[in-house]
Parts: structure tokens; sequence; C-alpha cells
């Protein structure tokens, strides 16, 4: 989705919506909040926060006021994901989960078109180094804590996550990271641009072995298997004469990466004497350990879609469903509350199946399909025209980046996480080229102002809620205060833990007739949960 004649059109509107989207990278890797009551969410709400707010910053000064839109196959794949996942959202029994899963796709989806309008009008390459640079520095702060650098920002239970949370989840942007900061090494213009690439290649290099986690390790290597002689290729018919030396001073600087992470002393308490070839060991083992509890759970989603099957069970609201069809012993649910001891399955690919339905699915994959293609076509023809005609790196760096994305998605949340979605999609919207117009749409003064509101106010309302989320953290504190508890639920009325906490504060404090409203909130949010059932039995119902 892009205007029509855009390649001369520089209005300080696009410097304004790259600047929103720039800050939105930096922010979307390194905000978190010190409220540890809400272990997950203290990290991904306020990144939820600066993605919604760069989509809704980038689509006001961006797409705001074009008068002409042209639209290809992977823009009616990605309207036709989006509106799918917005029908499932709508039919969703918890809606506050499925609004919140469904904005980060929308947001996402603006993101991409914003970013894939500022690529046409020549601003790719400033917008790919704020997205380069914010995977080197979310990757920088989980080597921070490796190395003893200790923050309320940070977690213990899944270090060194960093200003992620989770070692996981920074591998995870580490490993997207990757083919992006490689295509920028090599078609940068100057020495000191490749040089602080190779730095940053060494960070995201030793980010990688220090997180253990074997799905980012598991990708790496099918890219490597699959692209290493395009790559090589591709970079040899680069313009500059030294491209192929640029490859190999990269390579040469990620393994000083990797070399100095597993000599240096760190801070991380692994329990085993050889954590590192454990892991390796243990990239393609599904027969004990996390990777058993990734096949049952597999199973019983997968009987859940036979009871969802088109539409799915609705975004976010997979451990809505999940208890009717586990065993009390699954791993995936906890043992006191029988609730999931995550918020998503262990899998993008299982859960969009699951919470949206094989269609949207197919729609997305298609899109991923279509942006590939697209990369490859625009290396065609003339270079008057055309400048990514002298990119020849361009489409096998968008293909790193999409098998990358879909490989990490596999054995992990990525796209229903903010940080990864504005990464990919700002990526994809940059590098990906327009393809072949297929529709064109001149809408007056009256329908434009229609479709600006129907974009902008929704992403308006996302950033709003995140913000109020925030809030509602700050405000609970420890969770002992009864007052304090009740402002956040007004802040946050969609919270399961601050709804059950209220719940059980009020039953202690005041009795029944103030508990059993919020136990009966919290049981509509998760009916297999035991937990408020156990409140209104107290009270008598």
């Amino acid at each position: 989705m892009v205007p029509q004649g855009r390649t001369n059109s520089f209005g300080p509107r696009r410097f304004v919506a790259l600047g929103a989207l720039q800050i939105g990278a930096l922010a979307v890797v390194l905000v978190a909040t010190p409220f540890k009551p809400f272990e997950l969410d203290r990290f991904f709400v306020p990144k939820e926060l600066a993605l919604h707010a760069a989509a809704f910053t980038g689509v006001l000064f961006c797409l705001g006021r074009l008068r002409t839109l042209a639209l290809d196959r992977v823009d009616f794949f990605l309207i036709a994901f989006g509106v799918l996942s917005v029908v499932s959202a709508i039919l969703a029994p918890n809606r506050w989960l499925s609004m919140r899963s469904v904005a980060i796709t929308v947001s996402g989806l603006a993101v991409f078109w914003c970013a894939r309008s500022l690529a046409a009008n020549g601003l790719k390459r400033p917008l790919m180094a704020a997205i380069v640079l914010a995977t080197v520095l979310g990757a920088a702060s989980s080597l921070a804590q490796a190395y003893g650098v200790e923050s309320d920002y940070f977690t213990l239970s899944r270090a060194p996550g960093g200003t992620f949370g989770n070692r996981n989840f920074v591998a995870h942007v580490s490993a997207i990271g990757v083919p992006l900061l490689v295509w920028y090494a090599v078609t940068a213009r100057r020495t000191i641009a490749v040089f602080l690439c190779a730095i940053g290649g060494a960070i995201l290099a030793a980010a990688l072995v220090l997180s253990r986690s074997r799905a980012a390790w598991l990708a790496l290597l099918i890219v490597a298997i699959l692209l290493a002689i395009p790559v090589w290729r591709a970079a040899l018919r680069v313009p500059h004469a030294d491209a192929g030396r640029r490859l190999i001073f990269l390579g040469v600087l990620a393994a000083v990466g990797v070399v100095l992470s597993l000599v240096l002393p760190n801070r991380l308490n692994w329990k085993s004497d050889s954590p590192y070839l454990d892991s390796v060991r243990g990239v393609v083992a599904y027969n004990s350990g996390s990777g058993r509890g990734r096949i049952i759970q597999y199973r019983n989603t997968l009987h859940m879609v036979e009871a969802h099957p088109i539409l799915g069970v609705g975004p976010g609201n997979w451990p809505v469903y999940y208890p009717k069809f586990a065993a009390r012993s699954d791993p995936s649910l906890t043992h006191d509350d029988d609730v999931t001891a995550n918020p998503w399955p262990s899998s993008d690919w299982v859960a969009l199946v699951a919470e949206r339905g094989a269609i949207t699915v197919v729609a997305l994959l298609l899109a991923f399909v279509g942006i590939i293609t697209n990369a490859f076509q625009s290396t065609r023809g003339s270079t008057a025209n055309n400048p990514d005609a002298r990119d020849p790196f361009l489409p096998v760096a968008v293909t790193a980046t999409v098998l990358v994305t879909a490989a990490v998605g596999f054995f992990d949340a990525v796209l229903l996480l903010a940080a990864p979605t504005l990464i990919v999609w700002a990526s994809l919207g940059a590098l990906g080229a327009t393809g072949r117009t297929r529709s064109e749409w001149t809408p007056g003064h009256s329908a434009r102002t229609r479709w600006a509101l129907a974009l902008v106010v929704p992403l308006f309302l996302f950033a709003l809620r995140s913000t109020g989320m925030t809030l509602a953290m700050q405000a609970f504190g420890t969770g002992d205060r009864l007052g304090s508890v009740e402002q956040a639920a007004i802040l946050d009325p969609g919270s399961y833990r601050i709804q059950l906490r209220l719940a059980l504060l009020a039953l202690n404090r005041r009795g029944c007739e103030l508990a059993r409203p919020h136990a009966l909130r919290a049981a509509a949010m998760f009916p297999e949960a035991g937990a408020p059932r156990s409140v209104l039995r107290r009270c008598g119902g």
C-alpha cells in the first residue's frame, strides 16, 4: 500500500513518520518497567505501547494524506489476514485478550505499510539503520546482564533476557537482526558503517550463544544451509568490489564474539557443567524436557483446532480454551490454578491456526511469499527508474528475514509479541518492494476522512489501553493494599490477575459483597481457572 507517484515526495510529514518508526524500533527493545508482580507483562506491556505509539504516529503522518492508493497482491493478502483476525477477535469469548492480541497484529501491519511508503520515498537506509541498531542494543542489554549488570528492569528468572525479560525473546530478535545487519553492512557506502556493523554482529553472536536459545540457533542454521551460496553470489554482484571481503570480515568478528562469549567468565548460573553443548544436543530433542512438553501442547492444541476450524478460538484466547483439552498433569498448566503457565503456545504457527483459523494463516503465508517474490522482481529491469535493481543482495536479505522469522516462530512466540512484530514488519516494509499494481483507488475527501479515521482511531485506542495497563501495574504496587488494587482494576479492567487479587483481598477484608463481582469477572475471563471458583464457593455460589 503506497502512494501513487511516490519517488520524489520528501515532505516534512515523511520525516516525522520516519522519526516515529526509528524511535519506536529503539523503544520497543529497550523499554521495560520495574513492577515485579507482573513478571511477563512488565516487559510486554510497555513494548506494546511503543509499538502502538509508533504505528499511530506513522499512520497519522505517513499515510494520513494519501490521494491515491496502489494495492498489490501482498496488500490484499495482508488486508485479508488483518480482517479475518479482527472478525475472529470480535467472536472471541475473552474480548480483553482478543483486543490486545489483534492490536499487535494491526499495529504491525500499519508499521509495514508506513515503512514501505518511507522506503519508496528514499528513506529506506535511515529506517533500517535504526532497526539494526535496535537489535544490537537489545542483544547488548542481554550481555550486560550476563556479565554482572544488575537492574530492576531485568529479571533473574530467564537470564540473560536483558530488557526483554527472557533469554529466548532476546535471542529471537537477535536472530532476526542478523540478515538485516548483513544487508546493511554489505550495501553500506562508508567503511565506518561496515566496521560498526561488524561490532554489532559480534554482539549479536555473543548474545545468541549465551541465550542458549535452541529455536534461534536452529533458525539460523536452516537459513545458513539454504542461503549460504545465494548470499555469497549476491554479495559478489553488489557494485562495491569489496562486498565479498565485507562478508568475510563480518564472519570473523562474529566468530570472535562467539569465542569471547565462551571463554569470558559470566554471572549465569547454569545447572549443567556443559550448558552450551547440552543445548546443541537438545536442538532436535523432543522426547524429554521442554521438547516433550511442546509435543503434548501441540497435540492438545490440534484438538482445539478440530473443534474450532474456521476462525479459531479468537486471538489471545488459547489460554482460555487450552485447559479444556489438557490433562491436569499437562506441563503447560500451573499446578495451583489450572491455567496455562504462558499466555500463548510455544509456536507462532500453532497459535495462529488455533486462535484465528487455517484460512487466516494461509493469507499470512501468501503475503510472505508475495513479499519474497516482489523482492526478487525488484532487482530486474533498468536501474534508471528502479534503484533496487542495483541491490542484488536485497531479495536474499528479505528471504532470510522471512525464513528466520518463520523458523523461530515454529518453536516460540514471535509475531505474537510487540518487539519482534515491529522489527519484522518494519524491515519487510522497508526492504520488500512494491509488486505489480493490481488495483488503484482514488477516494474523495469524505472517503479519505473515513479511511483515515478507520486506521487512526483504533491505533490510538490501542495505545490508550496499553497506557492504562502500564498505569495499572504501577497502581497495583505489591498488591497488598485494597485501595491500590481497586485503582488498578479501574485502569485495567481486563486483567485476570488484578481482578482475582482484588477478589481475594476483598474476601479477607470486606466480605463476599465486594469479592463476588470481581471473582465473577475473573471467572468469566478464564472459566477453567480454579481460584475464582474457590472464592465463589466460599461466598456460597
